[in-house]
Formats: structure tokens, C-alpha cells, sequence
């Protein structure tokens, strides 16, 4: 593990300019009482200085699955076998909670005739986003998943078979996604280095002398979230960030969204071009995506039809890497119960109306209580009817629901209550009238 220090500042750079800057030489006994001062000046700092976090080298494993047919390309059906990602020498904060961590050990087992799949990938090319995340997923009781697979690209080149690049899929139940490229040994390599150099008996190629898979991080790509909310009329980015090793250059960036059976291209921009196709009310910085790798999408003024699967296509001459964001679009209800205050006469029914429009989705849930002076707690009512639906041209939803009381059978006065749930409402909505008795005075 490398440990990062950050240099000290001399006394000239914390403000103290007229112990040094004076060009007047300086009697031996006020220079040793300017020396004195200028120490304890900094050691008054230096306690009562924030401390400055460290920055630490550490290994974070992964438990993963292994998808793939012996080092074939991936295919549909394919196996699945339980394996290791190590990745290696990952930048992580030390806020001091990290003690002495040491660096991962391979288990010492029989490689001989079955072997573990571990890949060990070095993080020396390219840094690996959300590390610190990685590293505390488990005391921060998120679930993770990893899956590794062989990588294939219709536009592969320099000779390199496919066996010898694996793709690494790393989610984080709080919705970070990441995406490794992983460079691994030749397939020929075992020719350049003699006889003696093992294959694994899963994958066929160049396993080290304990057994793992030696890996680099080449190309990265991540995204902070894989599922996104919105309101109508409101304004949303899409996160996909990437960062390529020094041998790699960027290509293209393409944006799509698929829906419904139908996909379209947002945004797209080939690396040498004038300029980006880009579609109304979508925007990508091209300088920060060429400056620092920054891939993000803007929606402008949302609305129903941009709900939709979202795919952020990153490429290089050899590779792409691609990262899914799903976009739901939600509006709330409007709710209104009237009339807001009824004075029954007697023999009479009446129809109270609880009104819900300009909601998105569609599916709600809208229910009646009632509740008299005579009930402690609020009783569920089944007579109730409803209206069809109806959608404005924004797409959003109405529907009514209708609940009939009589003066013969209600125990008046009673207070009588629509509830509306909604998948954009944190919490339901109640909407309340209240029925008085015959007789009973006007409030």
C-alpha cells in the first residue's frame, strides 16, 4: 500500500512574512526570538488545524459470478461460476478508521487439477470511481453485485483474441453502477514465456503461479444512478462518466433511449467532427466530456414521453462501454372532495365526489371512510362507484370517485373521507367532508 503526505508550509507561506522579509540583518539573539515565535506559532496551528485526510492504497474484493463458456465469448444460456475480483492499489480516504490494513492474500490451495477463478486487476492506468464506497459497502450494509464475463466487440482489433478482455459489472444497491474493461494475458502469451506457464482449466488462458488471472484496468465507465424520478416540466441529468487508459483514445459518445419496443438516438458526437447530432431539449458539454471524461446528459422541461430506458454508449476504436438509466416521469394528483359541508334534510341521499386529476402513471388507488361521533376509529366504505379515466393532452390522468350516503341508514353527523395514494406522494392524501344531522346548526 502507498501512503500519500502532503508537503508542510513554511512560515513565509502561513503569514509570517515580516520575521523573514525584513532586509535589515537581523542581531543573533532576535533572530533566535523570531525563530521560537515562528515554532510556536505552528505548533498553536497544528493542534488546533483541521487534520487533513490521508489518502491510502488498499485492495478491495469482491465476491462475483463468473458468466461464460471456457473463455468464449458470452452467450445466452451461458454457465455461471462463483469468482473473485481483486482489485488492486484503489485510492480510498483514511479518515483513521482504516487501522492497518493489510493487502489480499491469495488462499494457498491445490491449483492443480481445479482452480478458483480470481482476477486480479491493477488500478494503476486508470482510477476507479466510488473506491471508498467499495471499500465500506459492507459495514454500510449495502448489497453489491459483480459479474464478469468475457468481452467481444464487433470492432476488435490488433489481434488480441477475445479471451484475453473481460468485462466487469459492478452495481451498489444505493444505485451506483461501474463498468471495468479488463486486459488480461494473450492468448499466445504462454509462447513467449516457455512451457512452463499454466492455463486455467475453466478459462484456457495464462493463470500466475498462484493460480489468478492477472488483469489491468484499461477503460472505465460509471454512473451514479440507475434510476431516476422526475416531474413534468422539470429539468434532470443523466450521470456517465468514463476515463481511458494513456494507450486508449475516446471515439464516440452516443445517448439513446429506448421505450416501448422503439429506440432513438439523442445525442451523438464522433471524436473529430464539426459538431454533436443532438435532439431538442437534450444537451451534453463536449468540452467537459473531452476535458475530464464527463459523459452526462441534460433533459430539459420533461415530460411523459421521455420516460424510458436511457443508454450511454462510450467508444473507443476497440471498445464500448455502456451504462442503463431508467426514467420514470411522475405527477402527483390533485384531490377535491365536495361538497366540502352537507346539511341533510330527511329522506334524502346525497352523492359526495372526490375529484382526482393531473396525475402520472396511472395507476391509483382511492378509497372512503367514515367516521361518526358514535366510531373510534374510521370505518372502510365498499359503495362507492367510479368515473373512466381521462388524459389531458400532457398525458396526465383524471378520475372521479363517487359515494352515495342516505339520511335513513347514515349516523349522522359523520365525517366522511377520500384517500388517494399515488406512487408520486410520499405519503396519501385525505381529503375530508363533513355531514350534518337534520336539524343541526350551520358551522
Amino acid at each position: 500500500m502507498v501512503l500519500l503526505a502532503a508537503s508542510g508550509r513554511s512560515c513565509f507561506q502561513l503569514g509570517f512574512p515580516s520575521i523573514f522579509a525584513c532586509r535589515r540583518p537581523l542581531l543573533r539573539g532576535s533572530m533566535i526570538l523570531a525563530l521560537i515565535l515562528c515554532c510556536c506559532m505552528l505548533g498553536v496551528l497544528a493542534g488546533t488545524a483541521t487534520p487533513v485526510p490521508e489518502i491510502r492504497r488498499v485492495d478491495v474484493v469482491l465476491g462475483c459470478s463468473y458468466v461464460g463458456e471456457e473463455g468464449l465469448p458470452r452467450a445466452f444460456g451461458g454457465s455461471q461460476h462463483p469468482a473473485t475480483l481483486v482489485l488492486r492499489g484503489l485510492s480510498v480516504t483514511d479518515d483513521g478508521t482504516l487501522g492497518d490494513i493489510t493487502d489480499y492474500e491469495i488462499p494457498q490451495e491445490d491449483h492443480s487439477s481445479s482452480a478458483p477463478i480470481i482476477f486480479e486487476a491493477s488500478a494503476q492506468l486508470v482510477s476507479i470511481p466510488y473506491a471508498d464506497a467499495l471499500l465500506h459497502v459492507d459495514c454500510s450494509g449495502e448489497e453489491v453485485s459483480c459479474e464478469l464475463s468475457p468481452y467481444s466487440f464487433q470492432q476488435e482489433g490488433n489481434g488480441l483474441c477475445p479471451a484475453s478482455w473481460f468485462l466487469a459489472a459492478i452495481r451498489l444497491s444505493s444505485g451506483i453502477s461501474i463498468a471495468l474493461l479488463l486486459r488480461g494475458p494473450s492468448c499466445g502469451s504462454q509462447k513467449d514465456e516457455g512451457h512452463n506457464v499454466a492455463l486455467h482449466p475453466k478459462l484456457r488462458i495464462p493463470m500466475s503461479k498462484e493460480g489468478t488471472l492477472l488483469t489491468t484496468v484499461e477503460f472505465q465507465s460509471s454512473s451514479n444512478n440507475t434510476s431516476l424520478r422526475t416531474r413534468l416540466g422539470s429539468s434532470i441529468t443523466f450521470d456517465c462518466h468514463f476515463a481511458l487508459a494513456p494507450s486508449f483514445l475516446l471515439s464516440s459518445l452516443e445517448w439513446r433511449r429506448q421505450h416501448r419496443g422503439s429506440g432513438r438516438s439523442l445525442f451523438r458526437y464522433h471524436v473529430g467532427n464539426a459538431g454533436p447530432t443532438v435532439q431538442p431539449k437534450f444537451h451534453v458539454d463536449v468540452e467537459q466530456l473531452l476535458g475530464n471524461g464527463d459523459a452526462s446528459l441534460t433533459l430539459q422541461e420533461a415530460t411523459v414521453d421521455d420516460e424510458g430506458m436511457y443508454i450511454c454508449l462510450v467508444s473507443t476504436a476497440q471498445h464500448q462501454v455502456q451504462h442503463n438509466i431508467q426514467l420514470l416521469v411522475t405527477e402527483p394528483p390533485r384531490v377535491r372532495v365536495f361538497p366540502t359541508e352537507v346539511s341533510f334534510e330527511r329522506d334524502e341521499t346525497i352523492t359526495l365526489t372526490c375529484n382526482i386529476a393531473g396525475y402520472y402513471p396511472l395507476d391509483i388507488s382511492v378509497s372512503w371512510t367514515q367516521k361518526s361521533s358514535e366510531d373510534e376509529v374510521e370505518i372502510s366504505l365498499s359503495n362507492t362507484r367510479f368515473s373512466s379515466h381521462r388524459q389531458s393532452r400532457d398525458g396526465t390522468y383524471s378520475i372521479a370517485s363517487y359515494l352515495s350516503v342516505s339520511s335513513a341508514t347514515a349516523q349522522l353527523p359523520a365525517t366522511y373521507t377520500c384517500h388517494v395514494s399515488h406512487v408520486a406522494l410520499e405519503a396519501p392524501i385525505s381529503i375530508s367532508t363533513h355531514l350534518k344531522a337534520p336539524g343541526e346548526c350551520q358551522g
